[in-house]
């Protein structure tokens, strides 16, 4: 137990080291609720000086779980909420600095060495193929999970792999949609053929694994009405940073259809004020891009940049608004703040309906369709590599599906004079 400890000093000093690094005020408040509630207990016990013992018989008093140390995993939130201040003391009481949290990252995968010769080669042979940087995650994430299923079923060489093995695994994936389960095969015909290629297997059991199919273009996307996109914008609190963030965000999604990858990989330096542009290369396709910076979207980015954006180094235009202060991760989707802003503008949007970012494209699809746009021009707009991938849009085009109905008793008419 650390001696002359000044509690309620060290407190006052990780809460204000904790406003200078930006924290907002929301996780402030619980912070520092957390410690008002951790004072009263140390007073109505007569407890002058603490340890992680003390702190731990805390945590169980107030939330039923016990637990041997402060560095365990939880995913309890109530038990975070009195663990993590907790901790942030004790570390303070030790040495008298304030340590920030760092922010929870997956732990890298690490290959067995039984299959990391050839995990290593195909991951490079991704990479010389030219593949995206998501491509190739979604092809090595897959591989990875095929890879530790092998181990943990006693298979040690890819020779020893066999057709029962890949089945077994492709049965925890029963309940999955059919779509979900035509990309794991997709990538093990890509990573078997891979090693048969390499002679890391004799047989080609890219021709035993089973066929679904997963015919393309068959899902109608959703499409926004206009008030309910007006609804969403008008749920965003414009005055808060992060607010300015989001709405800027969704701006972009809804005026020029960016896909969320690509708004992500915004740099400042992607915006060219003297001729209102915006220019990428779009992460998907590889391709470069040019798209107008629409008035409302270079005021909403100007807003965001003087009055929202936190103090960083980052190169992103858009960043996280919780220290560090850095750049989203590959895999931040935006789905949870969407989701969150359809709640709170009330919208009763269709269970069944797939309503993420994406659904923001569809509806400029949607929009350009209805003012006459050809598709060459949507596709132009989409960043499409092809007009094909734009004609699934004709879909959500109803009125003009509806010139193209047929009269059943003019066809019967013409039948009957033939």
């Amino acid at each position: 137990m650390v001696e002359n400890q000044d509690i309620h000093g060290a407190i006052l000093a990780i809460m204000e080291s904790m406003r200078l690094q930006g924290t907002s005020q929301g996780r402030l408040k619980n912070f520092q609720n957390a410690y008002n509630v951790f004072e009263r207990y140390l007073s109505d016990n007569s407890i002058a000086r603490i340890d992680e013992d003390i702190c731990l018989e805390y945590v169980y008093a107030k939330t039923g779980k016990r637990f041997e140390r402060f560095e365990c995993v939880t995913s309890n939130h109530r038990v975070d909420y009195r663990m993590r201040p907790l901790l942030l003391l004790l570390r303070y009481l030790q040495d008298g600095q304030f340590h920030s949290e760092p922010r929870k990252t997956k732990p890298p995968f690490v290959c067995p060495a039984c299959f990391e010769s050839e995990y290593e080669a195909f991951c490079e042979e991704l990479v010389y193929r030219g593949y995206s940087k998501a491509t190739i995650e979604s092809n090595t994430r897959k591989v990875q999970l095929l890879i530790m299923f092998l181990v943990t079923h006693g298979v040690a060489s890819s020779s020893d792999i066999t057709i029962r093995h890949i089945e077994t695994y492709l049965k925890t994936l029963e309940n999955k949609a059919v779509k979900y389960v035509g990309l794991f095969l997709y990538v093990f015909r890509n990573f078997f053929s891979f090693l048969y290629e390499r002679g890391y297997i004799a047989d080609d059991l890219t021709l035993k694994l089973p066929k679904v199919r997963t015919p393309r273009n068959t899902s109608i996307p959703y499409v926004w009405s206009k008030n309910d996109i007006k609804k969403l914008l008008c749920a965003i609190d414009r005055a808060d940073p992060k607010g300015k963030r989001d709405y800027a965000i969704l701006l972009l999604a809804i005026r020029l259809g960016l896909r969320i990858g690509d708004i992500r990989n915004l740099k400042k330096s992607s915006i060219d004020w003297s001729r209102n542009t915006i220019n990428l290369k779009m992460a998907k396709t590889g391709q470069p891009i040019e798209l107008p910076l629409l008035k409302d979207i270079g005021w909403a980015i100007i807003d965001y940049l003087q009055n929202g954006r936190p103090a960083t180094n980052s190169e992103c235009l858009f960043v996280r608004h919780k220290a560090p202060f850095n750049a989203f991760g590959d895999r931040n989707a935006f789905n949870k703040e969407l989701h969150r802003y359809i709640l709170k503008a009330g919208l009763n949007i269709p269970g069944e309906q797939r309503h993420g970012m994406q659904s923001l494209r569809s509806t400029l699809a949607r929009n350009m369709l209805e003012i006459k746009s050809p598709l060459p021009i949507i596709s132009e707009a989409l960043g499409h590599q092809s007009v094909n991938t734009t004609s699934l849009y004709l879909k959500i085009d109803i009125e003009g599906l509806r010139k193209c109905a047929l009269d059943p008793e003019e066809v019967f008419a013409n039948e009957n004079r033939l």
